[in-house]
């Protein structure tokens, strides 16, 4: 499982490589980063949901099946952040006039 600091180091990871790494282009570029970055997320929610499946049966502790739920609602809140701030963008541009 991949914990919050994690999150944060993928993070940092990922804007060293976009700030001017060549790298970065070959990888996929923006596209390629943002990919990742759902997959992680579904990554995450899929493993919560195994760590709560495992608590309810008695088979894993409630506190990890927390720390799990957590994790994915971070996920699902940081995801939708950046959705609303993609539309507003998108939503500024279509106001602009040509």
């Amino acid at each position: 499982m991949t914990g919050i600091g994690g999150i944060g180091a993928a993070a940092a990871a990922a804007y060293r490589a976009a700030a001017g790494a060549p790298e970065a282009a070959s990888e996929g570029g923006f596209g390629g980063l943002v990919q990742r970055a759902l997959q992680q997320g579904v990554e995450i929610g899929r493993s919560a949901e195994a760590a709560s499946t495992a608590a309810m049966l008695g088979q894993g502790g409630v506190t990890e099946a927390v720390l799990a739920i957590s994790r994915a609602e971070l996920a699902l809140q940081t995801a939708v952040a950046v959705r609303d701030r993609v539309v507003s963008a998108y939503q500024e541009v279509m106001r602009m006039p040509i």
